[in-house]
């Protein structure tokens, strides 16, 4: 399933690549979504990708952890494409929740990108294995419950600053997402990763 919404995920930005109209359409736009009924926004942007490297590397994360996280819905739930489904699409939904609300009256505020999507598959990962070691810029090794809380920290603290042109916001809510998913999905699963923790 991984390897497929990659596919699609890469069709669509491609085609989408400066296409202004396309990009205007179907990218997140809080006024858009909530003032003229364009709910299919709320999904559509997650698909798109503004450039080349914002596409790579949202497919690489996605490549090396979603299957992963396949292997461990298999194992724990006994089938992976309709969790990772679910995941992969709630996730892109529950990651935009704060900025639906946040710009609910800003016109000019758009997004796009799988992020809050790809960082609820590597906290999702993280859930299963929380000292399985994550190669930080591919090179420093990190166990990814220490990633992990590093990394809530440093999209938290962004958001807060918005000194950049990046969503931190999805990342942070999308991460919170993948984490909480399984024990929504299955919620003995909290003591299997507290015992893998401890």
């Amino acid at each position: 399933m991984t390897t497929i919404i990659i596919i699609i995920t890469v069709i669509i930005s491609f085609t989408a690549f400066n296409k202004t109209e396309l990009l205007y359409r179907y990218q997140f736009n809080a006024y858009q979504i909530l003032k003229r009924d364009q709910w299919y926004r709320i999904i559509t942007h997650g698909f798109l990708h503004a450039n080349w490297n914002h596409l790579i590397v949202n497919m690489i994360v996605l490549f090396f952890f979603g299957g992963a996280l396949e292997n461990y819905f298999n194992h724990y739930l006994g089938s992976s494409t309709f969790y990772f489904i679910t995941l992969y699409v709630c996730s892109i939904i529950f990651s935009s929740l704060y900025d639906l609300r946040k710009y609910a009256d800003d016109y000019n505020y758009n997004a796009l990108g799988a992020s809050g999507a790809t960082s609820a598959v590597v906290f999702a990962t993280i859930f299963f294995d929380p000292w399985q070691l994550l190669y930080f810029f591919f090179v420093i090794p990190i166990p990814g419950i220490v990633f992990g809380i590093l990394y809530l920290g440093y999209s938290y603290y962004m958001n807060k600053k918005q000194i950049d042109n990046i969503g931190h916001s999805s990342h942070f809510y999308g991460a919170l997402f993948g984490f909480l998913f399984p024990i929504l999905v299955k919620p003995e699963l909290f003591s299997i990763f507290l015992q893998k923790l401890f």
